[in-house]
């Protein structure tokens, strides 16, 4: 699974936080896991206009917290990323940035992404992606 975000959202709150609320209501609620739709574990890429954290190459959970720690932006997540730690995760090809790939960072706006819509992303997945009907435009 791919999770595109912004380091922030609306009113400069920040994307990436330490722990998702969902954890605490289930535990409220008295659920055995959080009531969550896609578990960590199962994302395997994370893209920020800072870059790309390919999870599914990290060792171990902590490699995955620097991944995303690397493009984070200036996030509280994100300002604990250490640039050395970051350099060496660049070199491994598990974060990688604009640069990386060939794309300089003022030109890299949405119009360089390969699916446009919705209904790019069902089509290329042979319709074994089926979003949910508030996502359908066509």
């Amino acid at each position: 699974m791919v999770q595109t975000v912004e380091t922030f959202q609306k009113g400069d709150v920040p994307a990436f936080v330490e722990t998702l609320d969902a954890v605490e209501v289930g535990k409220k609620a008295g659920m055995p896991i959080a009531p969550v739709m896609i578990y960590g574990d199962d994302v395997s890429h994370v893209v920020t206009e800072e870059g790309i954290a390919y999870l599914y190459k990290a060792e171990g959970i902590e490699e995955r917290r620097r991944a995303l720690a690397a493009v984070a932006g200036i996030s509280p997540i994100g300002l604990r990323a250490k640039p050395q730690e970051t350099a060496e995760l660049r070199k491994r090809g598990i974060v990688a940035y604009p640069e990386d790939i060939g794309v300089h960072r003022l030109q890299a706006t949405r119009s360089l992404l390969a699916a446009r819509s919705m209904e790019d992303l069902v089509a290329w997945s042979g319709g074994l992606y089926k979003p949910p009907a508030k996502f359908r435009s066509w």
